[in-house]
């Protein structure tokens, strides 16, 4: 595609004040995709004016019908997922299969979210006062910003998007600059699914673009996901303007492999665990906690299976692994190959960058003989490179999960019911996976972390809504007539007897 990709604001498709531009890359052939609009501070401005003014008009629209769009949503992302899941593949690298798996996330939640139309429940409980009623109800929050990753580019926005909406908020979103193509793409299902002008807006760019968005005093609520020390960031900086504030950031994630556990089994998911998308997931598995008895061969089952994965454009099918996002984050991965080397760790399998005519590309990596503490063990590279750290026992195995600045998601791998189940309450991880990787979510399930992945706050499920709604406490006094503060007990009591 050629033509310019503009800022959705306002129900119109519009190029940014400035006139500047940039282009999106393609990661695995660097050929240029579309240029795109680079938007300033007036933009924003322009976005959260329209969002305000849209506002108003959609927290009166009544939640059914508010979910009725959302279930056109869902229509609309399935007539479109074949194309999606292209332009995704096209602007992130990521192999086509998990571009159709990306956008299949936003059809599964645009269908529960629109069923939340119906519900939105609240609650009811007895009061102190007789002739009393009282009731607990979600209400909007207002004008909500969003501010998203490039390597989830349609499911992620997804899990704050909707949720956001179905409660009766506008939305100003602004996407990664790696991957404004597809989000735009994404916005244009919302028009056409007859979402009203103004109650969701893009705007693209780069970093300024979403300093602004933080800062901007109609703004009440912001859910970001992206790195830990930028979300920190944004939570220092909302919280002194007494914003509500979701943070959806790093992990570390691990599999634990018990001498009893399934080779096969734990072979294949640490494989699509570790080097699926590139390794440039979340909830990727970046530490292999093993016990030494199995350790010889899972070794070499792992190595024998990585060797084995098709590298290329994720475009063709018969592509396993794709590039990275772009050159920053291949040159990220490149320098862990000396700390790692600096630290005693030895590559058994991959450690380069991988021999391509184009794209950011790095050989799927193992690295074997990794200490608990190092850097490689501890630290986010956010690529395809597995550690392989030796443990004893089960409790060994649990307190080096544990101990790093961050809990996502963690898997073990046993035939142990018991080792199981202490597993699942000693883990602290927001995610536990018994005999299966660490990727994956349900819609239907909260999404998050502990520790440096967030703040608190869960993605997905109805937990999502505590996000973007406040909570409003109603009393209805049915007497006909006005009551005293407080009733005397003596003749409470004495009128029951």
């Amino acid at each position: 595609m050629t033509e310019l990709v503009r800022n959705y604001i306002s129900g119109k498709w519009v190029e940014a004040s400035s006139g500047d531009t940039f282009n999106s890359i393609n990661p695995a052939t660097e050929e240029v995709i579309a240029p795109i609009t680079k938007s300033t501070a007036a933009d924003v401005n322009a976005a959260v004016e329209a969002a305000k003014q849209a506002y108003q008009g959609w927290r009166l629209t009544p939640a059914p019908r508010r979910g009725e769009i959302l279930f056109r949503v869902a229509q609309v992302l399935q007539e479109r997922k074949e194309a999606l899941a292209q332009l995704m593949t096209q602007e992130m690298g990521k192999v086509i299969a998990e571009a159709r798996g990306d956008v299949q996330e936003a059809i599964d939640m645009a269908f529960y979210m629109g069923g939340e139309g119906r519900r939105l429940l609240g609650y009811t409980a007895p009061v102190e006062m007789p002739n009393k009623f009282g009731m607990a109800l979600r209400d909007s929050a207002g004008v909500v910003a969003l501010v998203t990753p490039w390597n989830f580019p349609i499911a992620v926005p997804s899990w704050k998007m909707l949720p956001a909406l179905i409660a009766g908020n506008a939305v100003v979103w602004k996407p990664s600059e790696d991957t404004p193509a597809v989000s735009a793409a994404f916005v244009q299902v919302f028009t056409d699914a007859g979402l009203p002008p103004g109650v969701l807006n893009l705007v693209l760019g780069a970093g300024e673009v979403g300093a602004a968005l933080i800062k901007h005093p109609a703004v009440r609520v912001i859910s970001f996901t992206g790195s830990t020390a930028t979300g920190l960031n944004v939570y220092a900086q909302a919280a002194a303007l007494g914003k509500k504030v979701s943070l959806e950031m790093g992990g570390k994630n691990a599999i634990l492999v018990m001498d009893d556990a399934n080779l096969e089994l734990a072979t294949q998911a640490i494989t699509w665990s570790a080097f699926g998308t590139t390794g440039q997931r979340c909830t990727a598995t970046s530490r292999l906690i093993v016990q030494k008895g199995i350790k010889p061969k899972l070794v070499e089952a792992l190595v024998e299976k990585g060797r084995a994965l098709k590298l290329g454009y994720g475009i063709d099918e018969s592509v396993q692994v794709g590039p990275l996002v772009n050159q920053k984050a291949l040159d990220k991965v490149e320098s862990y190959v000396k700390i790692g080397a600096s630290e005693g760790a030895r590559a058994v399998l991959g450690g380069a960058r991988a021999e391509m005519p184009r794209g950011f590309f790095f050989q799927p990596t193992l690295y074997d003989n990794v200490k608990a503490g190092s850097r490689i063990e501890q630290e986010e590279i956010f690529g395809p490179v597995l550690s392989i750290v030796e443990v004893g026992s089960l409790e060994e195995a649990i307190q080096v999960n544990n101990n790093v600045a961050y809990g996502l998601s963690s898997s073990i791998f046993t035939e142990n019911v018991n080792a199981a189940f202490r597993a699942i309450r000693d883990l602290t991880t927001g995610i536990v996976y018994i005999n299966h990787g660490t990727t994956g979510a349900e819609i239907q399930f909260p999404f998050g972390g502990t520790r440096g992945t967030g703040n608190g706050m869960r993605e997905a499920g109805q937990t999502a809504l505590d996000t973007f709604t406040e909570w409003k406490s109603v009393y209805v006094d049915f007497s006909g007539r006005l009551q005293r503060a407080q009733i005397d007990n003596d003749a409470i009591i004495g009128k029951i007897e």
